[in-house]
């Protein structure tokens, strides 16, 4: 990565961590569903340290596009954690629209806003993101299609 600083490169590692968190719970979601669910608080949890990270970030002086995702991390994370974990509201299936859509508002807001800036700092590590959106957006999609013998 040609001519970047300690805080891109910060940045960078972050919006990485964060797709590859969230491949890695889709995964087990699909295939190890009791280890998700045991471990789905520390994905919402990671929002605070992706908040941290946006602080250092945004006292750095780099432009609000590269800390916004930390911040939004956040406020997903907290949202997600309350519905699913201290509420247990269950609003997937069937969907609770005055749920669903601010829960996917702030989800993919905060992977545009992981992406995009990626572009600005290394044209190819956006592209490297866009590969691994897909794959946690195909097993995101997946390990909600439960197989009939893993009722949840």
């Amino acid at each position: 990565m040609p001519g970047i600083d300690n805080l891109d490169r910060l940045f960078v590692i972050t919006a990485f961590l964060f797709q590859i968190v969230l491949i890695v719970h889709f995964a087990l979601r699909r295939w190890r569903f009791d280890s998700a669910i045991r471990y789905g608080p520390i994905v919402y949890a990671l929002g605070g340290l992706a908040a941290v990270v946006s602080v250092i970030v945004a006292l750095g002086g780099k432009s609000w596009s590269q800390w916004l995702g930390g911040f939004l991390y956040l406020v997903w994370g907290v949202f997600g954690y309350w519905i699913e974990y201290v509420k247990k509201i269950e609003w997937r299936s069937p969907i609770r629209w005055a749920i669903f859509g601010p829960y996917l508002l702030l989800y993919l807001a905060t992977v545009m806003f992981y992406w995009f800036p990626l572009a600005l700092i290394w044209k190819p590590l956006w592209y490297i993101y866009a590969v691994l959106f897909v794959v946690s957006t195909i097993l995101n999609i997946i390990s909600h299609q439960r197989p009939a013998d893993k009722k949840e």
